[in-house]
Formats: structure tokens, C-alpha cells, sequence
């Protein structure tokens, strides 16, 4: 099956895959940014614990994946689908390879390291600052 693909098509999967990766990076940073504005000018939307957990463990991965020194598996997902479409793969991070250019500046893999676990702090830290909504549960009886 996978060889009735052509190089067109495994392309634009790996655009598709870039284009999540981008859009997760930019939930992220905005997230945060709605997170601390939100909270400034309490705001109650920024307070969805569905929303804060999502941002939360999304930081987290990131970080992790840092620090253990391995790529994220939309970036490897990324590279495959490239290389089956016989276009050129990059060996560095997302981060590295893509952002780095749009804020101008090159740096070794610790770097990027601590800028995701400084990431990270800043997306802890603000459960204490804006703390997410307790979530309320109700309990149904036979009415419900």
C-alpha cells in the first residue's frame, strides 16, 4: 500500500506533520502568554484545567525530550516522511533547524535545552500564580 505513494504525497504529509509541529509551538508560547495576561485581568477561560493540563504536559514533553537528548517524534515522524519523499532531512531539532532561523540566532543543543526547561518553569509556576479551575464534578443520583 505504501508504495502506491508518491513523492508529492509523502510531502505533503511532512508539511502536514511540520505544520502540527508549529502550530504546537505556537500553543505553547501563546498559551502561556494568554495564561499570564488571562490571570492579570481575570480572565476565567485561562483558568480550564483541560487547557492548563494539555499546556502543561505538551512543556513537559518538550523538556523532557531535551533533556534526554532525543528529537521529538514529530520531527523524526517529519524526517521520514521526507525522506520517502526524497527531499533532504535535517539531523537537528525542530527547534534548531526551524525556529532558531526566525529569531535569528544558532546555538548548541544545552542551549535549546534550557530554553525549554526555563519553558517549563515559567508553565509550572504559573499554577501557582493562575491557578487552573478545580474541576466540579457532579454527582448524579437516579435523576441524571
Amino acid at each position: 500500500m505504501l508504495e502506491n505513494v508518491s513523492p508529492t504525497q509523502w510531502r505533503l504529509l511532512a508539511d502536514s506533520v511540520l505544520c502540527v509541529h508549529i502550530l504546537i509551538a505556537v500553543f505553547i508560547v501563546l498559551g502561556q502568554l494568554a495564561i499570564l495576561a488571562g490571570g492579570l485581568v481575570g480572565a476565567q477561560s485561562v483558568r480550564s484545567f483541560k487547557f492548563r493540563f494539555t499546556h502543561l504536559m505538551l512543556i513537559v514533553f518538550v523538556a523532557g525530550q531535551t533533556w534526554l537528548g532525543q528529537l521529538c517524534p514529530l520531527t523524526l515522524l517529519e524526517q521520514y516522511l521526507r525522506q520517502r519523499a526524497g527531499q533532504q532531512i535535517y539531523t537537528e531539532s525542530f527547534t534548531q533547524h526551524w525556529l532558531a532561523p526566525l529569531i535569528f540566532f544558532d546555538a548548541p543543543w544545552w542551549v535549546f535545552t534550557a530554553l525549554h526547561s526555563f519553558g517549563a518553569l515559567i508553565v509550572i509556576s504559573s499554577w501557582w500564580i493562575v491557578p487552573p479551575a478545580r474541576s466540579e464534578r457532579k454527582v448524579c443520583g437516579t435523576t441524571c
